[in-house]
């Protein structure tokens, strides 16, 4: 279920709002890395005086140079806060197109915006905070770091999707009932979400299908009637 979802989900990523997600994340990162350059930037002098060799002019160049290379290499690492950020922000968009095309569905229940907002601060809070804690986990077990990531953001990744999908549909309590009972598989499906995290340029892709291949999973889950019924949010 978990590879079918997963393949239905890349048979739609020529979509046109896929697209749209995508620019808009693109779009997101390239503002990142820029305000994160530009703040370097600003903390940093233009120019670096060293004993017995006197000022040195491109030390400012050294500095923004290697601020982007080394935000582009935490990138790989902290890829997971900027996917659930984006997703977060997108993901109805993307469910929306998969349903459209492959499931016979009413409207869903729209999820308030304020309760959106909390939701999404909350939770971004807590996988910057695992990401960073990670990071030294990743040092102090080095040749196990790629598992470790794997497993951990497969672990936020797949909680995520699986219920901000899922609410769509069945409510905030509905959505984790339904995470608490399918939860090996819903881990598992996030792994395969994080594993192309950690490859730098594709990792821009799996926001996108990682909400397409949660809504599926969500509905072949809970079958023909998870499909046919909509709840209140709560």
């Amino acid at each position: 279920m978990i590879l079918t979802s997963f393949f239905a989900a890349l048979g739609q990523i020529g979509d046109p709002r896929f697209r749209r997600v995508l620019l808009l994340g693109i779009a997101l990162l390239i503002a990142a890395t820029s305000g994160f350059v530009w703040l370097i930037g600003i903390l940093t002098a233009d120019t670096l005086t060293v004993p017995w060799i006197g000022e040195i002019t491109w030390f400012g160049d050294i500095i923004t140079w290697g601020s982007f290379f080394l935000f582009f290499i935490l990138s790989i690492f902290l890829m997971m806060p900027v996917a659930s950020a984006i997703t977060s922000m997108f993901l109805d968009e993307v469910a929306q197109a998969v349903e459209d095309r492959h499931y016979d569905l009413p409207p869903p229940t729209k999820v308030p915006f304020g309760d959106a907002v909390v939701d999404t601060v909350n939770f971004l809070g807590v996988l910057i905070a695992a990401n960073i804690l990670a990071l030294i986990v990743y040092a102090i077990f080095l040749p196990a770091a790629v598992f470790i990531f794997w497993a951990l953001n497969g672990y936020l990744l797949g909680r995520e999707y699986f219920t901000l999908v899922a609410m769509r549909r069945v409510g905030r309590t509905g959505a984790k009932e339904l995470r608490k009972k399918h939860s090996g598989t819903i881990w598992l499906a996030g792994i395969l979400m994080a594993i192309p995290l950690s490859v730098p340029l594709i990792n821009l892709l799996i926001p996108i299908i990682g909400a397409a291949t949660f809504t599926h999973l969500y509905h072949g889950l809970t079958g023909a009637a998870g499909r046919g019924r909509t709840s209140s949010y709560r």
